[in-house]
């Protein structure tokens, strides 16, 4: 007969559907009791979902009755805790930022960075107040696309106080690091860094703090999810229909959190020849489109593969800030616009509002 301790072993390897990270690292594994009539395995659910829970279940069940000695397997289920209502009843959201925007990609490389910094810039040119976190703690960019070399400042009550540029407020690992430091964390330290930048940092009123995620589904996106209740998250793909697994996992993610896609962006959608003006798409097209009208989510918008775009982010101005009349700045705050407009279209109970 096994162990309880084998059972619990086996149990790592069954995957939160969406995420990457195991059942038992997610907390939904309680107990594990082994007797003469088999393995019963109890478990709290982290959601609601009926669906989510029935995947869970007959994973568990398929992955312990295929272990030597089992004769039968029992599934248990306990109350479930919910907290993604605690999240939006608690104290889970950032005092006196508004709406909280997560900008995503299911894998790294397509210029979410890129998006995210001129998508905040393209919100505070319409007015809004904008907070810019960048969460991506293993390759932090940020601080090079807005040209920020400063630390920041601490207030009596040990808060930190967030830099500002071109009217953001801004907080990323990369403002306390040297640049040619290697980050080698594991989760347990990114959770804590990324619950003291949404927990201990003077924000102040904000209309919207936009984060800027790292790739993947991973620990960031758990804390971040855990932490405070999403208004929206915004998915950052190329045109490539190989990338729409990738889509499919970020939209799953968000869908497990409770939180609504606000939409998504084809990013090097195409490229204009500087020296002939012909239009030639690299990566193919239509890929961000069909993306969105598969999963039933919103096209924002398309941004090609422009060279003063990453000129401006290299500069440390991106481009919505250093030639605001840009085509290729109107279509970021086109963009804007229309996650605007989304997210006064959509239930006042499925958006979050923190005050």
């Amino acid at each position: 007969m096994v162990t309880p301790q084998q059972v619990l072993e086996e149990l790592k390897k069954v995957r939160y559907p969406g995420f990457t990270r195991d059942i038992v690292s997610f907390g939904m594994v309680k107990d594990v009791e082994v007797g003469s009539t088999g393995v019963n395995v109890i478990l709290a659910p982290t959601t609601a979902r009926q669906d989510v829970i029935r995947q869970i279940r007959e994973a568990v069940t398929a992955a312990v009755t295929q272990m030597p000695g089992v004769t039968a397997v029992n599934v248990t289920l306990i109350e479930p805790e919910q907290p993604v209502r605690r999240m939006q009843q608690g104290p889970a959201g950032v005092p006196g930022v508004h709406h909280v925007l997560a900008v995503a990609s299911g894998k790294g490389g397509v210029g979410k960075s890129t998006v995210a910094v001129n998508l905040a810039l393209a919100l505070t040119a319409l007015g809004k107040r904008v907070g810019l976190l960048d969460c991506d703690v293993y390759g932090p960019s940020v601080p090079l696309m807005l040209g920020l070399h400063e630390r920041p400042k601490w207030t009596d009550e040990r808060c930190i106080v967030p830099l500002e540029k071109f009217g953001l407020k801004v907080i990323s690992l990369g403002v306390f690091i040297d640049d040619r430091t290697p980050i080698i964390w594991r989760g347990p330290m990114i959770n804590k860094l990324l619950t003291q930048f949404l927990r201990e940092v003077e924000w102040g009123e904000l209309d919207f703090l936009v984060l800027d995620l790292p790739p993947g589904t991973g620990d960031a996106q758990l804390t971040i999810a855990q932490q405070v209740p999403l208004s929206g998250g915004v998915i950052v793909t190329t045109p490539q229909h190989v990338a729409l697994l990738d889509v499919k996992r970020s939209v799953t993610m968000f869908q497990q959190v409770n939180a609504p896609v606000l939409g998504v962006i084809e990013n090097m959608s195409y490229h204009i020849c500087s020296g002939c003006g012909e239009r030639a798409e690299i990566f193919g097209h239509g890929g961000g489109q069909e993306m969105a009208k598969q999963f039933h989510v919103p096209f924002l918008g398309e941004i090609p593969l422009v060279g003063d775009i990453r000129e401006a982010s290299d500069t440390g101005k991106p481009i919505v800030v250093a030639q605001p009349d840009h085509p290729q700045s109107q279509a970021f705050r086109a963009i804007a616009e229309r996650i605007l407009t989304e997210i006064a279209n959509r239930p006042s109970d499925e958006l979050p509002t923190i005050h």
